[in-house]
């Protein structure tokens, strides 16, 4: 039996899955974390509530620089909703690093989340519309994001934001590591992996 102590995370986060009561992976967890770590562009196909924040999560913490206040990780959600869990589960997992998470999304006051950016955000997760905003008034830049995750793709592209995607997409570096979990690989989504995924490792795991 796989646990989690079995994939090669760093003591730190390690120390915060024992925490968390967390032994065993998921299955999308088990396949997508190795991936990960040795640094493929992933696409993680499974349903909602298989563990996919923890499978991309991870990884993502493993890698960033404490030490660098720039934005190195952006996680595009498409709702407000998954915006502010994915934050709570991030910021949980990061117990004991020095990681700073934000979550920026409408709805809220775009001042108090300029001032977060501000004081310093190693991952930031987002809506798509505000990131736009945030990106247009010069208080986010995106060219040290070497980690990017497209969450609940098809959502995100069913509400049209396929080219809002990809202007985000190409303003971060090339070299950057894509990860891309999706409940199903429509035509949109298909149209993303093409273009913007390099020789991406697929875990489809069925509902």
């Amino acid at each position: 039996m796989i646990t989690f102590k079995d994939l090669g995370l760093k003591p730190n986060i390690q120390t915060t899955l024992d925490e968390l009561g967390f032994d065993k992976p998921t299955p999308i967890q088990e396949e997508a974390i190795p991936s990960l770590l040795d640094g493929h562009d992933v696409i993680g196909q499974a349903q909602t509530g298989t563990g996919k924040t923890a499978a991309f999560g991870l990884p993502l913490l493993q890698y960033l620089d404490p030490d660098n206040n720039e934005v190195q990780a952006i996680v595009l959600t498409p709702t407000r909703e998954l915006c502010i869990q994915v934050t709570q589960a991030l910021r949980s997992y990061a117990e004991h690093l020095d990681i700073e998470i934000v979550a920026v999304f409408g709805g809220a006051p775009i001042r108090s989340q300029q001032a977060q950016l501000r004081s310093g955000a190693h991952v930031v997760v987002a809506t798509i519309g505000r990131i736009k905003d945030l990106i247009s008034r010069r208080s986010m830049v995106l060219t040290a994001a070497r980690f990017v995750v497209l969450d609940e793709a098809d959502e995100m592209l069913d509400l049209g934001f396929l080219p809002d995607v990809e202007s985000l997409l190409a303003k971060t570096p090339e070299t950057r590591q894509t990860m891309l979990f999706s409940a199903t690989l429509d035509n949109d989504v298909k149209v993303l992996i093409d273009r913007y995924l390099v020789n991406p490792v697929n875990h489809a795991l069925d509902p």
